[in-house]
């Protein structure tokens, strides 16, 4: 495996590596949800929603769309879940 795609998974890895996170990522499986939405959901801030979303965007695990002044997020593979299942991380 080359180091570009090493350093990637290992982007990834890091990004799942964190409670709140995963908990975010189990949220966009049900549907798009604004940042807003999340907070509420959470109980989070919006600083630290959006901190936590930056980092899933970063390392390719969701998306997101600008409608007007709302923000979008969407799971970028939204068979992430069943292939951690399959690896038994879940």
């Amino acid at each position: 495996m080359d180091s570009d795609k090493l350093r990637h998974r290992s982007t990834v890895f890091k990004a799942l590596g964190d409670e709140t996170r995963l908990r975010i990522i189990a949220l966009l499986q049900i549907r798009e949800l604004c940042v807003c939405e999340i907070m509420v959901a959470l109980g989070l801030t919006q600083p630290t929603t959006s901190h936590h979303l930056m980092i899933l965007k970063n390392a390719g695990v969701v998306d997101d769309r600008k409608e007007g002044k709302w923000v979008f997020y969407r799971l970028a593979d939204p068979t992430l879940f069943q292939k951690l299942h399959k690896m038994d991380f879940l």
